[in-house]
């Protein structure tokens, strides 16, 4: 009888083994990638991701989120790479031991879109902070992300240049949604509301109705992309190796490559400009 119990506890431990194994090997490798709305609702990630893990076995898993968050995220070490697109930021995340490193990963710009009838008659500007302050002057509506995400830090920033108080138009024609930037425009063009919007969620934004491109070519509207990989030293568990072998890829001529060819309707979304730059 001993034997026999012997027998079938050992049988059963070797089946839990199997089966601990066989679904180790079978997730295989990977890493958790905070990032950003823009780089998901765009469709990057769909184009790149499924070269690297065809090159390398490695999954990169994704949180996409406001920058703002994936920065806080990542500093609760629930994360190993860092992509996100507020440079000032990044660097006082590097600064404060969070991060390790900081690439320039690739770029393109803000733009402003808005109804046909453009009741604040922004068509064709080029300065974005005169445009800012007719939207303001007309008390037509504006649609913000106000989510603490890179673009909107970088159109809070605008706003600071006009020394209008966009805090206390909140609820009026100043309107935050608090969401992503596909919401944001989804709210936006429901509401007849000027937004600004990074060009590649807007190229891919299937809900343009009458909306248009009315305020581009500002040099202040340029919107860098920036990776990090996140201090394994701080966070024990961080996949420091894995993580920094998927920012290598991203940054050679495969994964630069891999960025300039993701296109819709036949426009470029983002174009690779990889640098170190800390």
């Amino acid at each position: 009888m001993k034997m026999l119990k012997k027998s079938a506890v050992y049988s059963l431990f070797m089946m839990l083994m199997t089966f601990v194994v066989g679904s180790s090997a079978g997730e295989g490798e990977h890493i958790l990638l905070q990032s950003t709305t823009s780089t998901q609702n765009s469709g990057l990630f769909d184009h790149i991701l499924p070269l690297y893990q065809q090159q390398t076995g490695t999954e990169v898993r994704v949180v996409a989120v406001g920058t703002g968050q994936a920065l806080r995220n990542a500093m609760n070490g629930d994360g190993d790479v860092l992509f996100v697109h507020a440079k000032e930021a990044e660097e006082e995340f590097i600064a404060n031991g969070h991060g390790v490193g900081r690439a320039d990963v690739m770029y393109n710009d803000f733009i402003i879109v808005g109804p046909q009838s453009d009741p604040a008659k922004l068509k064709g500007m080029t300065n974005v902070v005169e445009a800012f302050k007719k939207i303001a002057t007309t008390n037509a509506l504006f649609a913000s992300r106000g989510d603490d995400s890179g673009t909107n830090k970088a159109e809070l920033k605008l706003w600071a240049m006009t020394d209008i108080d966009v805090h206390a138009a909140s609820g009026s024609w100043y309107r935050e949604t608090g969401s992503g930037m596909g919401a944001t425009l989804n709210t936006g063009t429901g509401m007849g509301a000027y937004v600004m919007t990074d060009r590649a969620t807007w190229i891919a934004f299937g809900n343009k109705g009458d909306y248009q491109i009315v305020v581009e070519g500002d040099e202040r509207l340029f919107n860098q992309y920036g990776i990090i990989l996140v201090n394994a030293e701080k966070h024990k568990h961080v996949k420091a190796a894995l993580g920094q072998s998927f920012i290598d890829w991203l940054l050679s001529d495969v994964g630069q490559q891999a960025i300039a060819s993701h296109k819709k309707d036949g426009q470029q979304l983002f174009f690779p400009n990889a640098k170190s730059s800390l």
